[in-house]
């Protein structure tokens, strides 16, 4: 597959797939006899993750230093270091998902609750020195 195929395929730039290989992030793509990149399967899959952990907010340079281990596949304890990779973004991902939760669940009280506490100003019941504690909220 061709670049042009592979950028659209994954909705990213040829820029970007140049970038990505020019430092590292996936590794180097096999050329055709005109010079040309041809992108094998194997290359599609190092995109795809390339561009997935990216969106969950994976570092280029951790990118950089996982596709460098795969490369070096001879050497002890690569596949130790690279799981470790994956591992600790699973961690991060874990805590930016909860901390979406919690804003998520913040967000549906306070549209369930907006009328009622509009009601509660308009009366008076509820002014600056009146209101809730939202970090004590019931959930």
């Amino acid at each position: 597959m061709n670049i042009k195929k592979a950028a659209e395929m994954f909705d990213l730039s040829i820029d970007t797939l140049r970038y990505y290989e020019r430092v590292g992030v996936i590794p180097p793509v096999h050329r055709n006899t005109s010079g040309y990149r041809d992108y094998t399967t194997n290359d599609l899959n190092w995109i795809y993750l390339a561009k997935s952990l990216r969106h969950a907010g994976l570092s280029v340079e951790s990118l950089i230093e996982f596709a460098q281990l795969a490369q070096l596949r001879e050497t002890e304890n690569v596949e130790d270091a690279q799981k470790q990779i994956l591992s600790d973004q699973l961690e991060e991902l874990d805590k930016k998902i909860a901390e979406l939760h919690e804003v998520r669940e913040l967000l549906v009280y306070k549209i369930e609750t907006y009328d009622e506490h509009i009601a509660k100003f308009k009366a008076g019941e509820m002014g600056p020195d009146k209101v809730e504690k939202l970090w004590e909220r019931k959930k």
